[in-house]
């Protein structure tokens, strides 16, 4: 069976990852086309050593489309994402449009892949620092019930997008030549600093990224008794997210079996070297597949042995986004046994 793939948004940065990642995974297609809005339509992609002619977006791009892969913003997903279901096309949407709705499977292939199979037409990605989070968190929630987990995420530019990575880099430029920065793109001066989360503020005090992190692992995790506490930091970083992780088990829980499971846990590159005092670092894991996991130890507050700190480290363009997503197109039925051994240095298949 031919594969007809359509990526959407494809001049943005996690677009630009979705042909990254579709060529360094080997893809199976038999035809592929590239969709962004008007103002990109005419502009060339260069994709496996041939150009192609970005085409304007329209309700009418998905015929004969059999996956599009969206990442082109809520909006533009709530807009074209039920024309190219109503065209035949299997959706696997990057925006937060449809994550909680009931309908939408929300996946993230090494914690509920069984879950793509409920689909109706579109499959969600969840947000990305859900990504880094759960896919260390997970392997151990199947061994030993996660009760709470206390998480502080210190995010890189890249979950904003180019234009954010672009203002980070030239502030700094700026405050080094001694010249005022100034913000255009996120809200307050970028360049060494680091402010809560660019995201609105609900009346809980909690902005939208960290009730992002509560909603979606229930979700994915199927365990609406779960307790999430997080707190979401924007970091002068340009790109791959980091977080701590406090987490309280059910039953008591000790380092050396954390680090067995994690050992051979999909898509868990462990890096925990305390002679050397190495640790994941977004330096590291940037474009990387896997999410770098460390500082494994005791919660020493918690002294009955059901507390576990970690820190992580992951790419929020790849495994964060498109990476993902790619992987979940993976198993779809008519893709699953094409896909050639993945190149892109990732241990996720």
């Amino acid at each position: 069976m031919s594969v007809n793939v359509a990526v959407v948004g494809a001049t943005g940065a996690v677009g630009r990852e979705f042909i990254k990642v579709l060529e360094q995974r080997n893809f199976p297609f038999t035809n592929i086309k590239f969709l962004a809005s008007k103002r990109s339509a005419g502009s060339q992609i260069q994709f496996k050593g041939k150009s192609y002619t970005v085409e304007e977006l329209t309700e009418k791009s998905f015929a004969g489309i059999d996956i599009g892969l969206f990442s082109a913003g809520g909006s533009i997903s709530k807009q074209y994402a039920p024309a190219a279901v109503k065209a035949g096309t299997i959706v696997v949407d990057n925006s937060s449009a449809f994550r909680m709705d009931p309908k939408v499977p929300l996946v993230v292939p090494e914690v509920n892949p069984e879950d793509i199979e409920k689909h109706q037409g579109i499959i969600a990605n969840p947000n990305c620092s859900t990504i880094i989070m759960v896919v260390p968190v997970w392997p151990l929630h199947k061994v030993n019930k996660i009760k709470r987990l206390v998480v502080s995420t210190y995010q890189a530019a890249s979950g904003a997008g180019w234009k954010a990575m672009e203002e980070l880099r030239n502030q700094t430029a700026a405050v080094l030549a001694g010249k005022e920065a100034k913000p255009e793109v996120l809200p307050h001066k970028y360049a060494f600093n680091l402010f809560s989360h660019n995201s609105k503020i609900g009346p809980d005090g909690y902005n939208e990224e960290e009730s992002k992190m509560v909603s979606e692992t229930r979700k994915m995790f199927h365990d609406p008794d779960i307790m999430v506490s997080p707190t979401c930091v924007r970091v002068p970083v340009l790109r791959a997210h980091s977080e701590s992780i406090n987490i309280t088990f059910s039953e008591p829980m000790t380092e050396a079996k954390v680090k067995e499971i994690l050992a051979t846990a999909p898509g868990v590159k462990i890096v925990d070297d305390r002679e050397k005092n190495y640790f994941p670092m977004p330096l590291d894991a940037s474009d990387q597949g896997d999410v770098f996991v460390g500082r494994i130890r005791m919660d020493i507050s918690q002294p009955d042995g059901r507390g576990i700190n970690l820190f992580v480290s992951g790419d929020q363009l790849l495994k964060g986004a498109a990476l993902n997503a790619v992987q979940i197109a993976e198993l779809l039925p008519m893709v699953k046994g094409k896909s050639k051994k993945c190149s892109c240095g990732c241990s996720c298949r």
